[in-house]
């Protein structure tokens, strides 16, 4: 497998792999951007195309093109590996299913679960044509691997176990459940039900989404994969694996609520279509879509839910900096039926469509409100959207157009914006409120851990090779003066299952590497570095406290300890 890692870094350019996923400019022999991984006005992001490296003095990301492409997909080192590979033309060794992680053999059971939706979904007539009737197109039912399944309550189990998968494999990713009525008996979970899989940044089944074909007015109309190993539904985006490129290229991303919306979008050509499967959209589903364009459009259905989910995403995506538009559909309308019954429509509306800001304005003006009751209406609804901005110049922008087509006093528009925003500051959640504010939401503990566990992959594939070319015992050692023994321990237990495959990921990645004292000594000052900000963040947060409580003392003995945690990080050798 390393033979194959080497050989796709000698086909791929490392300026060219990262200058498709964001715009990179030249630098002297080097390339620069806004780093990707956080939020930033200036470029501190660097590529080193001699190196084949990319490093960030503004978070400290750094890496080669698998670490991007981990970062930026949001996929393991298995999922960059697929995707350099089909990239870069390199064929990898089929691997033994025997020597599977249990993660692949997860994988591999939905895959097969896809095939078998998809096969029953030919075989069943009445499907097949609600989907044509829907509009949908065979090549886009080829396309999104749309399947049916069966009005069976073993089917599917039987023809996963025949495969060789175990029940305890296929319940722990949500095809099959427990029975409660018959100890040690399973059944299906998804039963007369059209199948949209759901799937990872890089295009593997994670989830299925099963809208039921006929209303028995019992069932749900929707059912959804639980959370499982693979799946996470607040940072999963339906359709997200495709419509990236789109999104990077027309630079904005269209939001709907369901497959059907997304399917139909697609096929008409709006490829930068994503959708929220069935759950609100989160923060963390908006951070992914950041890193691909900062403008989002909005088209939800035309109905209570639809308006309430937009105004809940509109703030979120604010509160992280993002421009928002909003796309007013027909009432009674989705965009599934309407792209359908009126494409030209669907186009005007998104061509039309407002900023969340001037929308709201738009509607409250049409009112026809009393002045007095106007001005409660906009310190309502529309200051708390103002307040979420991150430029004074956009916020001076709205305040100005309010005062221009209201004839309200500028001065007391400012006075109930700081008001509203002084609120929000006390009541919004933390995620929220922290992420407008800079780059320490996206360089979150997840990197301090993926930095412990490299460090860790490395001891176990050094203790297990024949070929040592470093000594595993003194690494430990390391590692354990860095985080402490307790936290190495427990490093060791979360990792125990998962060891044969951190051992393959590790060795596939460092073998024959000539700088891999080089590539450890980056990781522990990564690893030092990123505790450090751990530290000076629980440092800030209590010397703030100390202000706010005018606690004099504390305040002098956290300013020292900030200060301090400061030169250590400045003092850290930064090398690209």
């Amino acid at each position: 497998m390393s033979s194959s890692v080497d050989l796709i870094k000698e086909k791929l350019d490392v300026s060219d792999l990262i200058g498709s996923y964001i715009k990179l400019e030249k630098s002297g022999i080097n390339f620069k951007a806004k780093c990707p991984f956080h939020n930033e006005k200036s470029a501190s992001f660097f590529v080193s195309v001699d190196r084949g490296t990319y490093y960030c003095f503004g978070c400290g990301a750094k890496g080669d093109i698998f670490t991007f492409v981990q970062e930026f997909e949001g996929v393991d080192f298995r999922g960059a590996l697929k995707l350099l590979a089909l990239r870069a033309g390199v064929s990898l060794e089929p691997e033994n299913i025997t020597a599977r992680t249990q993660k692949d053999r997860f994988t591999s059971a939905l895959s097969q679960a896809t095939f078998f939706f998809q096969k029953k979904l030919q075989e069943h007539t009445p499907a097949l044509e609600y989907l044509k009737n829907r509009g949908l197109t065979e090549k886009t039912i080829k396309e999104w691997q749309i399947g049916y399944a069966p009005l069976n309550w073993h089917e599917l189990e039987q023809f996963l176990v025949e495969k060789e998968f175990q029940r305890n494999e296929l319940h722990a990713v949500g095809l099959i459940k427990k029975s409660e009525k018959s100890q040690g008996e399973y059944y299906d979970v998804f039963r007369g039900r059209i199948m949209f899989p759901i799937f990872d940044s890089a295009g593997n089944v994670i989830a299925f989404s099963g809208r039921i074909l006929v209303d028995d007015k019992i069932s749900p109309k929707y059912l959804n994969t639980p959370e499982t190993p693979l799946f996470n539904k607040s940072e999963t985006l339906y359709g997200l694996h495709v419509a990236k490129i789109d999104i990077r290229r027309k630079d904005f991303s269209i939001l709907v609520e369901g497959q059907m919306d997304l399917v139909m979008s697609h096929q008409t050509g709006f490829g930068n279509t994503v959708a929220s499967s069935g759950t609100a959209f989160t923060a963390e589903h908006l951070k992914k879509l950041k890193r691909l364009s900062n403008r989002i459009l909005m088209a939800f259905d035309a109905d209570g839910a639809g308006f309430s989910a937009a105004n809940k995403s509109a703030q979120l995506a604010l509160s992280l900096g993002m421009e928002v538009k909003v796309a007013l559909l027909p009432k009674g309308s989705d965009p599934a039926e309407l792209i359908k019954t009126n494409l030209p429509a669907w186009k005007h509306i998104l061509s039309t469509s407002l900023h969340i800001i001037d929308f709201y304005m738009k509607s409250l003006l049409l009112k026809n409100i009393e002045p007095r009751n106007l001005g409660k209406e906009i310190r309502s609804h529309v200051l708390p959207y103002i307040a979420l901005l991150e430029s004074s110049i956009e916020r001076s922008h709205f305040i100005s157009k309010i005062v221009r087509d209201t004839g309200i006093k500028e001065d007391a528009l400012w006075e109930d914006l700081k008001m509203v925003a002084q609120k929000q500051d006390s009541t919004r959640p933390s995620h929220i409120s922290q992420s407008a504010r800079g780059p320490q939401e996206l360089r979150s503990p997840a990197k301090k851990q993926s930095l412990e566990k490299k460090i860790f992959g490395i001891i176990l594939w050094q203790t297990a090779t024949t070929k040592k070319q470093l000594d595993p015992a003194v690494l430990r050692t390391r590692l354990g003066t860095v985080i402490g023994e307790k936290e190495l321990d427990s490093i060791a237990e979360s990792t125990l299952h998962e060891t044969s495959g951190l051992i393959f990921e590790t060795e596939a990645y460092y073998n024959n590497n000539e700088k891999l004292t080089d590539e450890v000594e980056d990781l522990f000052i990564n690893l030092a570095a990123e505790r450090l900000k751990e530290e000076f963040t629980v440092a800030m947060t209590a010397l703030s406290a100390a202000e706010k409580l005018k606690d004099t003392e504390k305040v002098a003995e956290m300013l020292a300890h900030c200060q301090e945690l400061s030169k250590k990080m400045s003092g850290l050798p930064k090398r690209i």
